[in-house]
């Protein structure tokens, strides 16, 4: 008997449902999040004068992987633009116990920053998955907050260096001039960027209150706590009704003008930024820690992934096991990553592997893999994005592409492997994950592929461990909605751009399949656009939900929005008539 009793059963209560699937094992994230290709256009930000996104920077500057490419001025007049006040160095040892460290811990800024992402303990999401709870010096723990995969990133780099008041800035293009966003505010190398904010001259900084005061009367700004970022989905129930990003930062920022900046940044920087060598440089395997940064790449523009270090546990024989964490798209709160699925994003190609793309460039010329955050020195009177004299040792030049694209093979090995029993449970926990983003967005096709993915490896776990064949893990484990959400190549097909499809539109494409088949089994009518989404609409209309489908929109970059069918990828699978 073919298998839909799964979509039945997720029918029930989602939040229920999803708890008792996670007393098991946990299970994968879904792979991707926007690149903000589209910039932050718009009417709530049409004051600042930025047309359009920012862009790519081209090849590495130098033999040094752009390491020590001069930035602005320090002795800048910044004092209207500035964010906070840069007064201490990475690079500095500060014997004060703090958030994640005990007094005299001889650690630097750098290692503490790794110290306090290790820290911050699990807990369960809003969702059916775990998330962390993030601390903060002030003596306040809240729960992560809903971001964007490379926002979440960001979020954490740019939290910390304001509260201990270390230099930071992300650097860009315009397509005119370049530009830096840091604690000296949104600037080029000489001035103020276009209409951005003179953030000191605008917003407060409550700093200087005693724990005493704040721990009474925490300072608030209305004007923050009304905002949320460009794009919206970033509610917040869990810090208050109504609430968004701006509230959530008000929440944990004394100096306001960080939570105001965040939202600028946020807005306007993503993945190709993160993978860009004048904001991050690529690691040897072996160097991986906590606050370092994963990216999947698969092509030069448009959408990606970026998953966060949280946790990493030396085994034996100088093993590592290593969790990520991970925003998406829509936004969400980090999702906690088990071990089995964080090694499926290490050894994928598209973090920065071997292959090429359908645009002939190879994915390791494209920023992916194991990337860590440069610091910002002064170096001869200029800001300077580079890194830790400690890590020079660590750092991969943009360059060789050899040894970058040797990665995902190397994590294969330095990452160790549970038995083969909780692996499988942890894959089919994965696929399961998948099938529950599905469920909610089902245009999604980041979570088509990691669901293909994780059939990948579960086929060859139980050939290998348990002499199963390909055939026999369909058989018992393929269910109806994966042959309607069927994999599509993402640059071939329109419905990858589309973001904003609901879980009620995922019921009506399964009910719509199950009505073809009540005196026979048919192949399903796959979920895609084929000149349209008619038979599913139509459908919708019948059963008197025809106002719940929504036209198909590009709630993203689409360079394929003109194709006429979306191109399914190759299937292995038993076809769906021939299960038993």
């Amino acid at each position: 008997m073919r298998n839909t009793s799964s979509f039945r059963l997720f029918m029930q209560p989602a939040r229920l449902v999803s708890v008792a699937l996670l007393t098991t094992v946990f299970g994968a994230g879904v792979g991707a999040c926007s690149s903000t290709d589209e910039g932050a256009s718009g009417d709530d930000w049409e004051d600042y004068g930025i047309e359009g996104a920012f862009g790519e920077d081209g090849p590495p500057l130098g033999k040094a992987d752009s390491a020590n490419v001069q930035g602005p001025w320090v002795n800048t007049n910044t004092t209207a633009t500035q964010v906070w006040t840069a007064r201490k160095a990475w690079e500095d040892k500060d014997p004060a116990a703090g958030l994640a460290w005990p007094a005299n811990s001889g650690l630097n800024w750098d290692q503490k920053y790794s110290a306090w992402v290790d820290s911050m303990e699990r807990t369960r999401s809003d969702s059916y998955f775990d998330t962390f709870m993030l601390t903060t010096p002030w003596g306040k723990q809240l729960p992560a907050p809903k971001l964007e995969c490379a926002e979440l990133a960001m979020f954490l780099r740019i939290t910390f260096a304001s509260w201990y008041e270390l230099p930071f800035f992300l650097t860009a293009t315009d397509g005119s001039q370049r530009i830096y966003f840091g604690h000296f505010g949104a600037r080029t190398t000489s001035e103020k960027y276009k209409n951005t904010p003179n953030y000191a001259q605008v917003y407060k900084d409550y700093s200087n209150l005693s724990a005493a005061q704040y721990q009474s009367n925490w300072p608030k700004d209305t004007s923050l706590r009304a905002k949320g970022l460009y794009g919206g989905g970033d509610e917040m129930d869990f810090v208050f009704s109504g609430a968004k990003a701006g509230a959530y930062f008000d929440e944990i920022f004394l100096n306001k003008r960080v939570g105001h900046f965040m939202l600028l940044t946020l807005s306007y920087f993503g993945s190709m930024h993160l993978a860009s060598t004048r904001n991050t440089y690529n690691l040897k395997p072996e160097s991986v820690k906590p606050g370092d940064v994963l990216l999947e790449r698969w092509q030069r523009k448009g959408i990606g992934h970026t998953l966060v270090v949280k946790e990493v546990t030396s085994l034996e024989m100088g093993q590592l096991e290593v969790n990520l964490a991970s925003g998406s798209m829509p936004r969400r709160q980090p999702k906690w990553e088990d071990a089995v699925a964080s090694k499926s994003y290490f050894t994928n190609n598209y973090c920065g592997g071997t292959g090429t793309n359908s645009d002939g460039d190879s994915y390791a010329s494209l920023g992916g893999g194991l990337k860590r955050w440069r610091v910002v020195k002064n170096i001869n009177g200029y800001w300077t994005n580079t890194w830790m004299k400690s890590d020079e040792a660590s750092w991969i030049s943009d360059t060789d592409t050899t040894a970058i694209s040797s990665r995902p093979e190397q994590f294969e090995t330095l990452l160790g492997e549970s038995d083969p029993a909780a692996m499988r449970d942890s894959l089919l926990a994965m696929i399961e994950d998948n099938r529950n983003h599905l469920r909610n967005y089902p245009a999604s096709c980041a979570a088509r592929t990691r669901r293909e993915e994780g059939f990948d490896k579960l086929y060859t776990l139980m050939q290998n461990k348990f002499g199963w064949s390909k055939s026999q893990v369909d058989q018992k484990y393929r269910i109806l909605e994966d042959y309607v959400f069927a994999e599509l190549e993402y640059d071939k097909s329109k419905t990858c751009c589309w973001n904003s499809t609901t879980s009620v539109m995922h019921q009506i494409a399964v009910e719509y399949n199950e009505s073809l088949m009540t005196n026979q089994c048919v192949e399903p009518v796959v979920f895609k656009w084929n000149n349209g989404y008619d038979v599913f609409k139509q459908y919708a209309e019948q059963t008197g939900r025809g106002f719940q489908w929504k036209p198909w929109s590009a709630d993203e970059t689409c360079p394929q929005q003109n194709v006429q069918v979306d191109t399914e990828a190759n299937h292995s699978w038993v076809p769906y008539c021939s299960l038993d």
